[in-house]
């Protein structure tokens, strides 16, 4: 593994990042919500009723950030904040049915961007970019825990 070989990589799957976010959200109609946004988003689908400060914790950053990103969230109308009936100091977040409906349109055009460019390539090189598929999650895991 060299300097060369893991800055393609990076290169790569940033590349692959941007121009996918880019062009799904082109196909919505909707201009790109912010990278920090869009992580709070994805947390709160992944783990809906979650805490401010345990959203701060998960993404690794300060709790008055995601408390910015909730408030921008919640004005612009895709996140709910609720009270813990057990704790009121608590806040929930659950994504409203906008945010669910934005998240579902980016995910089928991205799908069917991906789908598409997949189909173009040899069989060879879209097998093994699938066969890679649980390798670069296990990676994604990897950076994540090295914040």
């Amino acid at each position: 593994m060299t300097e060369e070989t893991l800055a393609e990589l990076g290169a790569a799957l940033g590349d692959l990042h941007r121009v996918l976010r880019r062009t799904a959200s082109q196909r919505t109609g909707r201009a790109a919500l912010p990278d920090a946004q869009v992580e709070v988003l994805r947390l709160v689908q992944r783990q809906p009723g979650i805490s401010v400060r345990e959203a701060a914790e998960r993404l690794g950053t300060a709790p008055n950030t995601v408390s910015t990103l909730v408030g921008e969230l919640t004005s612009a109308g895709l996140l709910s904040r609720e009270r813990d009936p057990g704790d009121r100091r608590t806040v929930r977040l659950e994504l409203t049915d906008a945010a669910r409906d934005r998240t579902a349109a980016y995910g089928q055009h991205r799908s069917e961007l991906l789908a598409a460019a997949l189909a173009q390539l040899e069989a060879a090189d879209r097998e093994r970019l699938l066969a890679a598929t649980p390798a670069l999650s296990r990676l994604a895991d990897q950076v994540a825990l090295q914040r």
